[in-house]
């Protein structure tokens, strides 16, 4: 008789492919686990990248991307596949990564079907629905509805605590990303864009959806401004395929001699990126995690942050979209060792690389697998 457990990971996206590939892999060794990877490529390409960078195959493949995908249409379709794929794998646990559409939807498919559901990196919170959109109610209505809550932090815990969930549902494990990050990190990869090693580079990653329009406008004139008034700065911008952001990106960014764009990088050479970056400007959730603990300090175009332990640590600082703010903290950077080392120490308040087997512990134990074992 078969007493292992059947494991259904979910992937959407990139950050959920290099968050959920750690834990992934330390499943796979686990001799009670029997685990299935379902990605349901709500990112095609960019979660193929990564996929590929870890050695994971998904088992299943929904292939539900659209161009320029509405939230509602990708919302129902999910829906309609993942309950399909619930019934036909039966799997005794769901764990999904994050704040996606793909991550809320499976939260509430497994609910409905009556499958413990495990939150990924859970209880990340701005308090404020529009900030990040629609990121912030996917994870509410993920965090309401799992049975396991892996949080990265102690204020994660907090957040969570204060919204009623049980403290023995939560799990202070520190986050996969750091995992990720530090074995990738531990090699040099080719970047494979020339670029002058007499400059300083400024790596930017801009592409969130509350910031289409002129916030993204204002981000991308800023930039331009940036590298006019600092004759000894490149800027390397991977633009993400989004038609909202490339057209934008292209207009006010292109053609000036010391601004890269490129298509979006894949993670490895991503990773490398940072290691080689002076300064980080993003309105990306993992970068704000990955480059404090490369020593990279990190200006982040957004009003609100869902991770602000590094903001309390000085090693990130949010300026917003206002053109002139991102150029007078990019400035300070610039000009001031002395304001640059404040902020270029290193501190990692997300992790030490041991999230992974953290989790896999607690469902060893929650899942009653010593049977399975011995």
């Amino acid at each position: 008789m078969d007493n292992s457990k059947h494991i259904l990971c979910i992937v959407g996206t990139r950050p959920e492919g290099i968050k959920m590939a750690p834990l992934i892999k330390a499943l796979k060794r686990e001799p009670w686990a029997r685990v299935t990877v379902l990605a349901t490529a709500q990112h095609r390409g960019l979660l193929d990248q990564v996929l590929s960078l870890f050695d994971i195959q998904p088992d299943v493949d929904l292939d539900i991307m659209r161009p320029n995908q509405a939230l509602p249409e990708l919302t129902a379709r999910l829906i309609t596949a993942l309950d399909e794929k619930f019934a036909e794998l039966a799997p005794d646990v769901v764990l999904a990564q994050g704040d996606t559409t793909t991550v809320m939807t499976a939260a509430l498919v497994a609910f409905y079907r009556r499958i413990p559901f495990g939150h990924v990196e859970a209880g990340l919170r701005t308090h404020d629905l529009d900030n990040p959109f629609p990121e912030e109610m996917n994870r509410l209505v993920a965090g309401h509805l799992a049975r396991w809550h892996f949080v990265p932090t102690e204020r994660s815990r907090q957040n969570l605590l204060r919204e009623g969930i049980a403290d023995t549902a939560i799990h202070v494990t520190g986050n996969t990303v750091i995992d990720a990050l530090l074995e990738v990190a531990a090699a040099e990869w080719p970047l494979g864009i020339p670029l002058d090693p007499s400059k300083r580079l400024i790596l930017v990653t801009a592409h969130r959806r509350e910031n289409f329009g002129e916030p993204f406008r204002a981000i991308c004139r800023a930039i331009r401004q940036l590298v006019d008034r600092y004759a000894d700065t490149e800027v390397l911008y991977p633009v993400h395929p989004n038609p909202n952001v490339q057209a934008t990106a292209h207009e006010l960014l292109g053609g000036h001699p010391r601004i890269r764009l490129c298509e979006p990088l894949d993670y490895a050479p991503f990773v490398e990126a940072q290691k080689r970056a002076y300064l980080i400007l993003t309105d990306s959730g993992g970068v704000q995690e990955e480059a404090p603990a490369l020593g990279k300090p990190v200006l982040v175009l957004r009003t609100e942050t869902e991770r602000p332990e590094a903001v309390d640590e000085g090693v990130v600082r949010l300026v917003g979209t206002d053109q002139a703010r991102i150029v007078a903290e990019a400035s300070r950077l610039l000009d001031s060792d002395g304001a640059y080392s404040d902020m270029a120490r290193g501190v990692s308040p997300y992790g030490d690389g041991l999230a992974a087997q953290r989790i896999v512990a607690v469902l060893r134990n929650a899942l009653d697998t010593k049977k399975v074992e011995n």
